[in-house]
């Protein structure tokens, strides 16, 4: 017999750990790929938890706070977002064990409490030790061969084989535009996917690439002056219309070489003023493309205000809302701009030669879209995890093996203390070894054996051992030697936004939800009631 307090509860974790599952199998190197048709009937195979969640309709309440608190993973971190999920669904599970434990109907408030009490004692627990176990740090974030090991992890989890070249990839990219002061934008790293070939024909360009053809004849120009317009390559258009009376064919005539002469005028002031690329965000008529062409100036247009907007940050060029012609502060410049194929795509190539470039693009071949999708899921992780080593370059070791240590002095904490919350701090405990006994579950190894295995390494006092994922059976080994690590910031917030989220939901005993009433529903009247019935 539960209490109706119990029976809430229960439904909550049910909920909630129903949605930890389905992530549960798809963690690490080895997850499962889930195959996801959204609302718009897209499709995506992937084993990223942030895609997942982001393309399902959680509709349970509860459930819908993990969710919340993977997202602010995401956002804080960027990677990582498995793990909140993860742990917080076997947080609520071990506190499901605790409800159960026979007490009696008027105690269940109590034990609730005492449990959450107990998880938030834990937790801080956790966040005290974590910084003891950092195993080392990222000592030169501009050297490509070091930052490229540093992201093996982050990418391997995404794309398990090709974590090397990728991790490569990306370490050349953030390199490149890591500014002196140290503050990384991942905004600054782009990707431009082109299907054909492989992975292993993606490459880095410093600048920016466009899956557009050039308007005009002009198709390569060295070292460019770029003018950027934000209005259509057109000729002025009055705010008011205006009649024009044509008596005969010479006024005709006279009329559209004045509209000509206008045109010529417009786009001669223009390259005059040294610019030899012009990119406009509107459409480009036909008799302004034919006076580009004129005076050999190269003519690309960019349907997206975003990518506008980006190209300006690029080339240090100011967009113009009409045409006139740009200043020299005004104008952008790179080294090259030309139009290329890749594959049988036709692409235009801002090129910076220096490396110290704004932007970056990853250029991402392969043979499929969904492919070339969760290859891009893994570069904006590996982006993410370099922008978090700029924020705090201490690393802590991976493979489970924060996690087993974790647990191990956890559990220690929980025996000092007095009262009913250590069950809970042991039960807390207990809760990190879902992490390596998921990465074992999705190697097809014994998980109890791995754990067992785990333990007594590190009873040992060798913190850094933890599951070898590339063995056929249940071994172990040095994560720091292997060079499987984790961001220390990654687990922190980690562990303490799964935290948040489980202590929340079990603090919820009733879920109301407004939803119109139901009853009959009220007369709807005559329409024309106003009007004359003689009529």
């Amino acid at each position: 017999h539960y209490s109706g307090l119990e029976e809430a509860v229960y439904r909550n974790i049910q909920a909630c750990k129903e949605l930890a599952q389905t992530t549960r199998t798809a963690y690490g190197p080895n997850g499962m790929n889930k195959m996801v048709i959204n609302h718009l009937e897209k499709l995506f195979v992937t084993n990223d938890a942030a895609t997942i969640l982001r393309e399902l309709e959680v509709q349970h309440p509860a459930a819908k706070m993990l969710v919340m608190a993977s997202h602010m993973q995401e956002q804080e971190v960027g990677d990582g977002t498995n793990f909140v999920l993860v742990f917080a669904g076997v947080l609520l599970e071990l506190a499901e064990d605790l409800l159960r434990m026979g007490l009696s109907v008027s105690e269940a408030s109590y034990i609730l409490i005492t449990v959450i009490e107990g998880y938030e004692k834990a937790c801080k627990k956790a966040l005290e030790i974590l910084p003891d176990l950092v195993c080392c740090s990222a000592k030169n974030l501009r050297d490509v061969e070091e930052v490229a090991s540093l992201l093996h992890t982050s990418v391997m989890s995404k794309q398990y084989g090709n974590e090397q070249f990728l991790a490569k990839l990306i370490a050349q990219a953030c390199v490149s535009i890591l500014p002196d002061s140290g503050h990384f934008n991942v905004d600054n790293i782009r990707v431009c996917k082109i299907v054909g070939a492989g992975i292993s024909a993606s490459s880095v360009l410093h600048g920016m690439v466009f899956k557009k053809e050039t308007e005009g004849d002009v198709t390569s120009v060295k070292d460019a002056k770029i003018a950027v317009y934000s209005c259509p390559f057109d000729g002025m258009i009055t705010e008011t219309k205006g009649t024009v009376l044509i008596k005969n064919a010479e006024e005709l005539m006279n009329f559209s070489k004045g509209e000509e002469n206008l045109m010529d005028l417009q786009v001669k002031a223009i390259a005059d003023s040294g610019a030899n690329v012009v990119v406009t965000g509107g459409k480009v008529a036909d008799m302004a493309l034919h006076y580009a062409n004129k005076y050999n100036l190269m003519l690309v247009r960019l349907n997206s205000k975003w990518d506008l907007r980006r190209l300006c940050k690029t080339v240090g060029a100011t967009a113009l809302p009409r045409l006139t012609p740009p200043t020299l502060e005004e104008m952008g410049h790179c080294n090259s701009v030309y139009l290329s194929e890749v594959g049988d795509t036709q692409v235009v190539v801002f090129k910076h030669e220096k490396e110290d470039g704004a932007i970056s693009t990853i250029l991402i071949r392969g043979s499929t879209d969904n492919l070339m999708d969760d290859i891009e899921r893994a570069v904006d992780d590996g982006v993410n995890t370099f922008k978090v080593l700029t924020r705090d370059k201490r690393l802590v070791p991976g493979g489970g093996a924060t996690e087993i240590e974790l647990a191990k002095q956890i559990t220690s904490y929980g025996e000092t203390c007095p009262g009913l919350d250590q069950y809970a701090i042991k039960k807390f405990a207990e809760a990190f070894e879902a992490i390596p006994r998921a990465l074992a579950e999705n190697s097809g190894v014994k998980a109890n054996e791995v754990i067992s295995k785990l333990y007594a390494m590190h009873q040992e006092g060798k913190k850094n051992v933890g599951f070898d994922i590339e063995a056929e059976a249940a071994a172990v080994k040095d994560m720091l030697e292997a060079g499987v690590l984790d961001t220390y910031l990654g687990k922190f917030w980690g562990i303490k936004l799964a935290t948040n989220a489980a202590v929340t939901v079990l603090r919820v005993d009733q879920i109301i939800m407004a939803k119109p009433a139901g009853g009959p529903k009220p007369p709807s009247g005559k329409k024309d009631w106003d009007e004359d019935q003689n009529d």
